[in-house]
């Protein structure tokens, strides 16, 4: 899937054709003029019979078994005045059949003298609105960008920041040699589709590339594989990487959790001092999994707590 399709304009259906590999059925029409504008779908079969109160006109057109059995059941002179009234609506993107729906010479002729592409997938209604639906949500979802860098770490997403120069690829290098995957180096493009989670990925320009100081830019698809990169990440964990100085104390227990918010999300964050002999990999190997054993439900924290309590109870 891919993220950042969305313009000023919106997606064009070129780009929701040739990610769902749809087939284009009236070819007269070009697919890159036409735009996608809202993250929602409609499925016909009201407008069909006659009732357009409250119809969005905006939204892609989905046909399913429902639309096309009612279809079948009218004359040709009854199809023919109901797809020239949905067609009424010219700011219809497209309309796409499923079930390997192919349309029939009416819908065609009235949708293009619209101006609107028609479309078919073999894929079932609901799987592909499913689909479709996520796939646009990412698209028009809230956006912003931080520097720092993405790995999967044990299917957590961990996000490394800190100030220029810290160390966050050379982190990120050890990782992937460990068998992790990078996801993104020097900036992440976040997007939160929904209230509950934000997702990360890099650049189209940067993709699957890292810069190590003296080194220069390396390709880590190319270098480790397939197996070492992935596209997008979902972000469960920030590691802050800063400088370690005597004044400033560092959280030892992990009572408290600190949060960093992304997009109007809280994020669990965690301050790593950066000192000489400190191996960033194996901390970041072990926030990730305790983070993940955390919400499997255990606190290690929580649990040294209770024993010194039974302890003192104990005496």
């Amino acid at each position: 899937m891919s993220l950042g399709a969305k313009n000023d304009l919106g997606v064009s259906v070129q780009t929701i054709k040739e990610r769902f590999d749809l087939t284009h059925f009236n070819e007269s029409i070009d697919l890159s003029t036409k735009y996608v504008t809202v993250a929602d779908v409609n499925r016909p079969a009201l407008q069909l019979h006659g009732f357009f109160e409250h119809f969005e006109g905006k939204r892609i057109q989905l046909i399913g078994n429902v639309e096309v059995a009612y279809i079948e059941k009218k004359t040709q002179e009854e199809r023919r005045a109901s797809f020239h009234q949905l067609f009424s609506y010219t700011d219809i993107p497209c309309v796409i059949c499923c079930r390997g729906f192919v349309p029939g010479p009416i819908l065609l002729e009235e949708a293009t003298a619209a101006g609107i592409p028609v479309l078919g997938t073999q894929q079932g209604t609901s799987a592909f609105m499913s689909e479709i639906i996520y796939s646009l949500n990412m698209d028009f979802a809230p956006c912003t960008t931080i520097h720092g860098v993405l790995v999967d770490v044990y299917g957590e997403g961990l996000l490394i920041t800190g100030e220029s120069g810290i160390g966050k690829s050379e982190a990120a290098l050890e990782l992937i040699r460990r068998g992790h995957r990078l996801v993104s180096d020097d900036v992440v493009e976040i997007r939160r589709p929904n209230n509950e989670r934000l997702y990360g990925r890099a650049p189209s320009v940067t993709q699957y590339m890292i810069e190590l100081r003296g080194i220069g830019i390396i390709d880590v698809k190319s270098l480790y594989g397939v197996e070492a990169v992935k596209e997008q990440q979902r972000i469960d964990l920030v590691i802050r990487l800063e400088d370690w100085t005597k004044e400033k104390e560092f959280d030892r227990l992990g009572m408290k959790d600190e949060y960093m918010n992304i997009l109007g999300l809280d994020v669990t964050c965690h301050s790593l001092p950066i000192r000489p002999g400190r191996n960033l990999a194996v901390i970041c190997e072990t926030a990730a999994v305790n983070h993940r054993q955390k919400k499997m439900g255990y606190n290690a924290a929580e649990e040294l707590y209770r024993r010194i309590q039974a302890n003192m109870s104990s005496k």
